[in-house]
């Protein structure tokens, strides 16, 4: 029996575009990635690390029980380690 979940549904939609997903549903706030809310509740700073995530990519964040697709706005890389970066993410979810 094949079954298709949600997210997976979701991911492989999203692959078509030109921009990259990337999936953090399987990673753990506030170990692997750090998220927190802006003041207009639309947008947000998420800080973790690896290479290869650039303004208009697509995140997937699990918060609670409901998965939410975000957009990166803005992004900065660290120095040290070089692989860390903070970015300014628009939760795209409804759009």
């Amino acid at each position: 029996m094949f079954f298709l979940s949600l997210r997976d549904f979701i991911l492989d939609k999203f692959k078509l575009h030109k921009h990259k997903t990337h999936d953090f549903t399987e990673c753990v706030p506030g170990t692997d990635y750090v998220f927190e809310i802006a003041e207009n509740l639309t947008t947000g700073y998420m800080t973790a690390r690896g290479k290869g995530v650039k303004p208009d990519d697509y995140i997937f964040l699990q918060i609670g029980s409901e998965f939410c697709r975000y957009q990166v706005e803005q992004i900065d890389y660290y120095s040290n380690p070089p692989d860390m970066w903070m970015a300014l993410i628009k939760n795209v979810t409804n759009e």
